[in-house]
């Protein structure tokens, strides 16, 4: 696991395409906080922290509407190869277009890129969920 991130991401992803109710992630601060902004944002109902084998996880309960599921897709923004950086200048960059959200890492923590734009801060775009 090269990327936690992007393979914390993921595994949500693909929880949701198999319609899973909840997955098992590996735990990091970063992994926690884009959670909760996840949890905040209503992609998924609930995380939680656990210790399995002496190791800490997070274990999330995915947001469904009918069967539909809140969170379809994702695109990773930056990588390991090419990190993204956005000033809050940048606004096109920051809020997105449509109806999806950025998820951007600032100095003042993980939030969407809409709540960014609104303090004036920029940072690394981490990935876009719809």
């Amino acid at each position: 696991m090269n990327y936690t991130i992007g393979d914390f991401i993921i595994r949500i992803k693909n929880a949701v395409m198999a319609n899973r109710k909840t997955v098992q992630l590996p735990y990091s601060k970063l992994c926690k906080a884009v959670a909760e902004v996840l949890v905040r944002e209503k992609f998924l109902t609930s995380i939680k922290q656990t210790e399995t084998d002496g190791k800490k996880m997070l274990f999330a309960e995915l947001a469904y509407d009918r069967r539909i599921p809140a969170f379809t897709d994702v695109a990773l923004i930056s990588k390991p190869s090419l990190r993204v950086y956005a000033r809050s200048s940048e606004q096109a960059k920051l809020k997105g277009r449509g109806l999806g959200k950025i998820i951007v890492s600032t100095s003042k923590g993980v939030m969407t890129g809409q709540e960014a734009v609104k303090q004036g801060i920029g940072g690394e775009l981490l990935f876009k969920v719809w």
